[in-house]
């Protein structure tokens, strides 16, 4: 059987310029690896966007917005999580379900130290998961407050419901206290998916160190929302450093913020 490999679109790299070079997609993806792999502890985010800004597409969906190649790059920043962090009207929308490693990646994922298994952390207010999800072989962490616990629990155990009550709203996960406790099971590399909402809540709440972000080559119009929605301004403005923009024959960009490092720093 020939050795799989990831989608069939080559990646420009336009920055950093002095890094100018094709990541061609191979078995591996050691480069593309490379690039992405960070040191732990490390909280990502992953968004696409439309050109016009929409996080989703009209069937309220950010999937709808996918190309080749932010699949291709997608399954790097799986392959190098060892929790994926989502919301719950985004696991309900998207379908989510279990979060397997693509058979080319597994090596690399190894590799690098990681466990086999991309575990799912749901943060929910109401401590609710599809009841699928919450019996399937493997059921989520749920990350809740006070109101959800009891659910929480209920769905899927005391040893996989998170409680972490906010401050100011007991009700609410406070979501420092989540990400604290995903890396006290050993949790350290979070990739955070969204939706919309969630993103806004974890930059609120100053826990990303880092935004990937596609920009596909699409217009939609319509009442979508940004990637960071329902958020307070953030005030002052959080400054972004660029540290890398990819290009794909279709158009497709795909750029990653450090959220972290000092303004000025170079590209």
């Amino acid at each position: 059987m020939p050795e799989p490999t990831p989608p069939d679109v080559p990646l420009d790299v336009l920055v950093p310029v002095t890094d100018r070079r094709t990541l061609a997609p191979v078995p591996g993806e050691a480069e593309l690896v490379a690039l992405l792999v960070r040191d732990a502890p490390h909280v990502r985010a992953n968004m696409v966007a439309s050109v016009d800004g929409a996080a989703t597409g009209g069937d309220d969906r950010s999937g709808s917005l996918g190309t080749p190649a932010d699949a291709r790059v997608f399954a790097v920043l799986r392959a190098l999580a060892e929790v994926v962090l989502v919301g719950a009207g985004t696991v309900r929308a998207e379908g989510y379900r279990e979060l397997p490693v693509a058979d080319h990646l597994r090596a690399a994922r190894t590799a690098a130290g990681l466990p086999e298994v991309v575990e799912l952390a749901v943060v929910t207010r109401r401590g609710d998961v599809p009841a699928d999800l919450a019996t399937g072989a493997r059921p989520p962490l749920v990350v809740t407050g006070a109101a959800g616990a009891a659910r929480a629990r209920d769905l899927v155990g005391p040893d996989r419901a998170l409680v972490v009550p906010g401050h100011d709203d007991p009700d609410s996960p406070d979501l420092p206290a989540a990400v604290a406790a995903l890396r006290a099971r050993g949790l350290t590399r979070v990739l955070a998916e969204g939706g919309p909402g969630l993103l806004g809540d974890l930059l609120v709440a100053d826990v990303v160190d880092e935004l990937c972000l596609t920009t596909s080559p699409t217009l939609a119009a319509g009442p979508a929302p940004r990637v960071v929605h329902g958020a307070p301004w953030l005030a002052p403005p959080r400054p972004a450093h660029l540290r890398h923009v990819l290009h794909a024959p279709d158009g497709t960009l795909l750029t990653c913020w450090d959220l972290r490092a000092a303004v000025g720093s170079g590209a």
